[in-house]
């Protein structure tokens, strides 16, 4: 199972999450996030990066042409697309992660039309929000979605609950921002790491 932090805006929240063993590293180019990191930065914290770490680009409804120029300038790995994009617009890039957000089963329904996605990512339904409310979902819809594809799952994982989460799922990966974060957009390194050891040791003991 892999890990993935998200959020990172500076070199010392990657550099920590990748000596933890994060397996991926989320790069936030939506402006109204708390999160957003300039293209300039994200490179600068890239170059920097030691090899075999996936580096992702998270947009919400960008323009594709955007989001071609600022995942070729930044050298990101994976596109993860956050907002209503359509399913055409999703086949652009390879590899590409859709996140939907959900609260009901019924929310899985979309899933259907996005059959060439290389995971899909599940985050907690918030009308105002495109990610990071700290808010959980009922998982058992995360276990239903398993039969689309890999699954990565976030919304309202913390330290806390990382463990329950993995042996309830058993998802692809798990994905987590605001759940390890000392203030918005700086990571807390000790519970960053407390995060990624129990997440692991619950896929080992699973």
């Amino acid at each position: 199972m892999k890990v993935k932090i998200c959020g990172i805006t500076n070199l010392e929240d990657a550099l920590a999450a990748v000596e933890y063993g994060a397996d991926a590293l989320g790069f936030v180019f939506y402006p109204k996030s708390p999160r957003v990191v300039t293209p300039e930065k994200a490179k600068e914290i890239v170059a920097q990066l030691p090899p075999f770490i996936t580096t992702v680009g998270v947009f919400v409804n960008e323009d594709p042409v955007k989001i071609k120029a600022v995942m070729t300038s930044t050298h990101l790995s994976v596109v993860q697309l956050h907002g209503e994009e359509s399913p055409a617009q999703c086949t652009l890039w390879t590899p590409t992660v859709k996140a939907f957000r959900v609260k009901d089963f019924v929310d899985l329904k979309p899933l259907e039309q996005y059959k060439c996605m290389s995971a899909y990512l599940l985050d907690t339904f918030a009308p105002s929000s495109y990610g990071g409310t700290g808010q959980i979902f009922n998982w058992d819809i995360a276990l239903e979605a398993k039969k689309f594809g890999p699954i990565i799952l976030a919304g309202g994982l913390t330290t806390d609950n990382v463990e329950k989460a993995v042996r309830w799922v058993m998802p692809y990966a798990v994905d987590v921002s605001s759940g390890v974060e000392a203030e918005k957009g700086k990571k807390d390194l000790q519970k960053m790491k407390e995060f990624i050891d129990k997440a692991r040791k619950a896929a080992l003991c699973h």
